[in-house]
């Protein structure tokens, strides 16, 4: 009995220092090593600054800047609390949610079909990219807010849509975040006086 004791506990040492000591260090380095930008969290800076993460989305509310999805995460591209709303299509507060957020873009844009992804969350709630037609709805009140032409920014967001991987996976995206220091590169916003 007590050999088998013995045999247990050191085992279950073994383990431990394996699997949760050896394997992740190796696995983390080796990701640092071969992913370095992924395994450091995709960052993305601007004026050597970090600004955000291509793989995480958030928050913008300008009507200078292209807008992403609606998040349930948490308060909102809470990435601590990633996830859906879990509401149901019979759910009178998602109900209540959309039609209040078709409202204000039908008065952005009038008489244009609003693409699903501008009504609905993602499953995590913290998604980094709209489609190419939510970009696209967007562009009105943008050129409006700075004063520029539709077609640059219809080239704009033409120059940063990312089509489907290997030709069949996944579907044309344009990240928000990675789109709008575009925008402020190509047409810099006139600070206020």
């Amino acid at each position: 009995m007590l050999k088998q004791l013995k045999i247990a506990v050191l085992f279950t040492i073994a383990t431990t220092v394996l699997c949760g000591i050896v394997y992740p260090l190796v696995v983390t380095g080796a990701a640092k090593l071969l992913f370095r930008d992924a395994a450091n969290g995709s960052l993305v800076r601007s004026n050597d600054q970090v600004v955000g993460s291509k793989l995480i989305g958030q928050p913008v509310v300008s009507p200078f800047y292209f807008h992403p999805r609606p998040s349930s995460a948490g308060s909102g591209y809470d990435p601590l609390a990633s996830g859906g709303s879990n509401l149901g299509p019979t759910n009178h507060a998602l109900a209540d949610r959309i039609n209040s957020d078709a409202a204000a873009l039908h008065a952005e844009n009038p008489g244009t079909p609003i693409p699903a992804d501008l009504l609905t969350t993602s499953a995590s709630g913290v998604d980094p990219d709209i489609s190419p037609e939510a970009a696209l709805f967007q562009i009105p009140r943008i050129a409006k807010a700075r004063g520029i032409s539709e077609s640059e920014l219809r080239a704009l967001v033409q120059t940063h849509t990312v089509q489907r991987q290997f030709g069949f996976l996944g579907e044309p995206r344009v990240n928000v975040l990675e789109l709008n220091l575009a925008l402020d590169a190509a047409h810099p916003r006139q600070q206020p006086k």
